[in-house]
């Protein structure tokens, strides 16, 4: 392949953008060589600055149900934005969209638009802290919630670790209000909000995590913790972002039998557009401002754009569409393992309905710490191996893969087909 181009363009990126990149990832560091810049996309496929063509299984990250540039949701954005593409005020859109999240999930009595899922998770833990007077949080290891400041903070040794700060710039003063524990570890959440619940005003976590890699939870995992919460007076905040109407019609919470106290969105809610949100139990939205303290605001909230995008994007998020997408991505895993068995290497393939990853690993992965025993070096060399092919990877080993009802048996054949040749490359 010619990537010509796409090194130009990256040469001047690195000249004014930090990295050549306006998110990490992107940069291609985990994986070495550099990233393709991108021209279009069609329904699966990628065409970069040189004309080369891809099997996208990034997706953006998620948010693309049914691959890129799908004529409903394009004509929906397009007569949005014929009649402006922001207010700043109330449109009818944001109620009809909030209706349809609503629909999909008993959970969520009342619901508020913010313009990501960073924001959304940010609103909803503050939301917490101002319904329980309480400052302390809890997160898992490994699970990623964007990059607000209480956030980014590391997991220590031992079944509770105090936060300390993961970035520069994180005060260690407020990282400390974070606590780290192991997912999918039920001993270690009940041991924890049997001595330290008291203080702690919520926990957050992925239901199915997606940002170290696709690690499932165990059998009772998440409702032991809404059990040990709740007993503590701690609010449950589940971070749909990545599974919310990805994994079934009403998400993870209908896949697992859930009612969180508050849920946070993004992605699919968005149609590939930027948005977010957080909702949940009446009696807590109704404290967040205008109608109670707790103060959280937005120009670009309920983004006319993005509610048509939303709007358009729940409406194919059919029953029948998520079949088609479990059936694609059913078949393109149990070829790619095959194909991982006929090489004879070692990996794990971990999958939750249209996410996916493979890991280089003899161990089943179930938590970050076995996440981070995976071979990284071998991951690096099969994304190579599988872009020279045409496959378009996530360029991290902790990262999901996402499958699209754009993605046929052609393209699943032409993928296993290319994992084939990579594994026997790398081997």
């Amino acid at each position: 392949m010619n990537h010509e181009k796409s090194r130009a363009f990256f040469a001047r990126a690195q000249r004014i953008l930090p990295g050549g990149v306006n998110s990490p990832v992107r940069a291609f560091r985990s994986v070495g060589g550099e990233p393709p810049f991108i021209a279009r996309g069609e329904g699966a496929w990628l065409v970069d600055a040189d004309g080369n063509r891809s099997i996208d299984y990034v997706m953006s990250w998620g948010p693309l149900l049914f691959g890129h540039a799908p004529p409903a949701i394009v004509r929906a954005i397009t007569e949005a934005a014929a009649n402006g593409t922001s207010f700043g005020a109330p449109t009818e859109r944001e109620v009809l969209l909030a209706e349809a999240v609503a629909a999909r999930v008993p959970s969520i009595e009342k619901i508020r638009f913010t313009s990501s899922g960073t924001e959304a998770c940010m609103a909803a833990i503050r939301l917490a802290r101002g319904a329980t007077g309480r400052d302390d949080i809890v997160k898992f290891d490994g699970c990623y919630h964007g990059h607000a400041d209480s956030l980014l903070v590391k997991a220590g040794s031992g079944v509770a670790t105090l936060g300390l700060p993961d970035s520069p710039g994180v005060p260690s003063d407020l990282a400390c209000h974070t606590f780290t524990l192991p997912f999918n570890d039920e001993f270690a959440v009940r041991k924890f909000f049997t001595e330290r619940g008291g203080t702690i005003a919520c926990a957050i976590v992925e239901p199915v995590v997606g940002n170290m890699g696709v690690i499932l939870p165990r059998s009772g995992f998440l409702q032991a913790l809404l059990d040990a919460a709740h007993a503590a007076g701690a609010i449950v905040i589940l971070d749909e972002v990545m599974t919310g109407f990805r994994l079934a019609p009403g998400g993870a919470q209908e896949i697992f039998g859930l009612r969180a106290d508050l849920t946070t969105f993004g992605k699919v809610i968005g149609g590939g557009l930027p948005v977010g949100a957080y909702g949940g139990r009446a009696d807590l939205m109704k404290r967040i401002a205008p109608e109670g303290p707790v103060y959280q605001a937005g120009t670009l909230s309920g983004n006319p754009l993005a509610m048509a995008a939303g709007l358009a994007s729940l409406e194919l998020a059919t029953p029948d569409a998520h079949a088609q997408l479990e059936r694609t991505t059913s078949n393109l895993c149990d070829g790619i393992l095959e194909a991982a068995r006929a090489a004879e290497i070692p990996v794990r393939l971990n999958r939750a309905g249209s996410m996916w990853t493979l890991f280089f690993t003899t161990d089943d992965v179930v938590d970050a710490e076995t996440a981070r025993k995976a071979d990284t070096r071998r991951f690096a060399r099969f994304h190579a191996a599988m872009l020279a092919r045409g496959v378009y990877l996530p360029p991290s080993q902790f990262e999901a893969a996402f499958v699209s009802t754009a993605h046929g048996d052609r393209e699943v054949e032409l993928t296993i087909a290319a994992a084939r040749e990579a594994l026997r490359d790398i081997r």
